[in-house]
């Protein structure tokens, strides 16, 4: 068997697995259809296969890094667009913050799983955003490009590069003055990438003017139906037989302090997580006197769990990950947010267990074409959002720990002195997904 066909029928079992179904062998899922679209999306949808490959040291890590670093608690599934803004303590709260928004892979496990995946990520982002002005890749939404330049291979490797050093820096930060651990990044300088992006969060938080019209909740709800309800969308959402929605009402009441106003079926959100069940519950007081009152509603989502992603392969390293699937992202997240949401648990039902937590209001997500095309200097601009990244990462490491320093010594003692090798692994492990995705579209043709 070829090299190329060892790899085919790897991806085959690495999907069958995670998915269900295999490329190629099994009926198409759209998953895998949007993986195909280009390499960052196939990243994205594949981390049970990046997991193996670090097993397999397809991606071959430092040892140094896996060696020497503590564990902590990671995020599990860290790539570019699993950073960006949103409130703290869910909906209840009011201060935006930057940091990372998607805990469903977070275990107990190594740091430098979270460096290479979003290192990979930035790599790939900028193959992206370069493939979209060639031509070789499709955007989804209008981007006028006459105007706009496009990161080099060279700037991803340097924003690369900054990020880990940023990361190094503020673990140094902290290793100075302990209590900087419990700082986020909530604001930046005037011409910095993240800068307008932070801006529109905020006008989309409960007190802020773009509430009524752009917010989480005014995208989904219709805010002029008495009791609100959602709006209707076939796409995102189908409703529920009156009988199911009864279940699902009964189910998750303990878990919000108002009236469940409506409930839909969410479809098509996410990459990796496309294929999960998942609920969302409007909620809120039934009586709305004034538009004030609006701010009082929120979204809960109930979303099926499965096992992280890290556990399939390194199911031993800490006995915090024999919990079930929905009780780890839990405490993970309440570990490394400063302040978690007030609406996050965790329920078995059905056969499954099920994680609860809030919808941000003011939630704004980051896409590669946000960072990676500027009118000038968009390396310039990566290396910015990379650095951000980096300081909000080790923030959210450094809280797995707080009795002690250890992590931010060993990060501090060894991290510069791997960053070559890591740096080129990353490289490496970048062009091997490149082959991967075109692949995958191949295995997808031929059914």
């Amino acid at each position: 068997m070829s090299d190329t066909e060892q790899r085919i029928s790897q991806l085959q079992q690495e999907f069958k697995r995670t998915d269900s179904i295999a490329p190629g062998l099994d009926p198409v899922l759209m998953k895998h259809q949007k993986m195909a679209m280009n390499p960052f999306r196939f990243l994205r949808g594949s981390s049970g296969l990046f997991y193996a490959d670090i097993k397999n040291s397809v991606l071959k890590l430092p040892a140094l890094l896996t060696t020497k670093i503590p564990l902590t608690c990671v995020i599990g599934d860290c790539h570019l667009s699993n950073f960006g803004f949103f409130t703290e303590e869910g909906s209840s709260g009011d201060r935006v913050i930057f940091a990372p928004n998607d805990f469903d892979d977070a275990c107990v496990g190594q740091a430098v799983w979270d460096w290479s995946r979003l290192a990979v990520s930035i790599l790939l982002a900028a193959d992206y955003c370069q493939g979209i002005k060639l031509g070789r890749y499709v955007i989804a939404d209008e981007l006028e490009l006459n105007s706009l330049e496009v990161v080099t291979s060279k700037d991803a490797v340097a924003a690369v590069r900054s990020f880990l050093s940023s990361y190094v820096d503020q673990c140094q930060a902290i290793l100075e003055e302990p209590e900087l651990r419990y700082s986020v990044l909530d604001d930046f300088p005037k011409n910095h990438v993240l800068k307008p992006v932070l801006k529109k969060a905020i006008k989309r938080s409960a007190k802020g003017e773009d509430f009524l019209r752009k917010s989480t909740l005014a995208k989904v709800a219709d805010l002029s139906a008495r009791p609100l309800t959602f709006k209707q969308d076939p796409v995102k959402f189908s409703r529920l037989s009156p009988e199911l929605y009864q279940e699902v009402e009964f189910t998750f009441r303990p878990y919000v302090s108002d009236d469940i106003l409506d409930i839909v079926t969410r479809q098509g959100a996410g990459t990796g997580s496309l294929n999960m069940q998942r609920y969302y519950l409007l909620v809120g007081p039934k009586d709305i006197h004034s538009e004030e009152d609006l701010a009082l509603c929120h979204l809960i989502e109930a979303k099926q769990q499965r096992d992280a992603a890290p556990l399939y392969f390194f199911p031993d390293l800490s006995p915090v990950n024999r919990l079930n699937a929905a009780h780890l992202t839990v405490d993970c997240q309440r570990l490394m947010q400063r302040r978690p949401d007030l609406v996050l648990d965790e329920h078995y039902w059905n056969g499954a267990h099920y994680l609860v937590r809030s919808l941000h209001h003011a939630n704004v997500d980051v896409d590669p074409e946000d960072v990676c095309f500027a009118e000038k200097a968009p390396g310039e601009e990566l290396a910015e959002y990379a650095e951000a990244c980096g300081r909000a990462l080790a923030l959210s490491h450094s809280r797995g720990d707080r009795r002690s320093l250890r992590f931010e010594h060993a990060v501090v003692k060894y991290l510069p002195k791997a960053t070559d090798a890591l740096v080129q692994a990353c490289v490496d492990y970048a062009e091997q997904q490149k082959t991967d995705c075109e692949l995958l579209g191949q295995l997808l043709k031929t059914e």
